[in-house]
């Protein structure tokens, strides 16, 4: 077995928390937590989207889901609306006031980003960015080698 300091989970885990040093400041300073940011970022993307697709999006499982967009609501950052050709599909979107907080939050993460650009390199980030991606598409599986 590798070693403990070789784990690849613990590898990743340690670079989403030095990333995450760079916002969390910003998000505690409009109390919301990562979960609620992701989805604030990906409605103001996507304008309108379902549950599932937010899970998905947002890396969130779905029961956690439902207790964020109900906080999410109670704050007056989304609304929810049955669909006009589906009255079974609910379709969540950003109010004015959550739109507003990302317009007035989004340039102090962009200076945050620039931080960890000067640090890492833009180079870097592109390259990491691809490896990412083409971890985040393995499966687990049995290997295609045979003896």
């Amino acid at each position: 077995m590798r070693k403990y300091e070789e784990s690849l989970p613990l590898k990743l885990l340690k670079a989403r928390e030095a990333t995450m040093s760079f916002f969390r400041p910003v998000l505690q300073d409009i109390a919301l937590t990562e979960q609620q940011w992701r989805i604030i970022r990906a409605l103001a993307q996507h304008q309108e989207l379902e549950s599932k697709q937010l899970a998905d999006l947002c890396c969130i499982l779905s029961p956690s889901l439902t207790g964020i967009i109900n906080r999410l609501e109670q704050q007056g950052y989304i609304q929810r609306r049955r669909s006009p050709e589906d009255q079974r599909r609910v379709l969540i979107t950003l109010t004015e006031k959550a739109s507003d907080m990302f317009e007035r939050v989004t340039p102090l993460l962009e200076d945050r980003y620039r931080e960890i650009t000067e640090q890492f390199s833009q180079e870097s980030l592109d390259q990491l960015s691809q490896l990412l991606n083409k971890l985040s598409q393995i499966k687990p599986g049995k290997s295609e080698c045979q003896s």
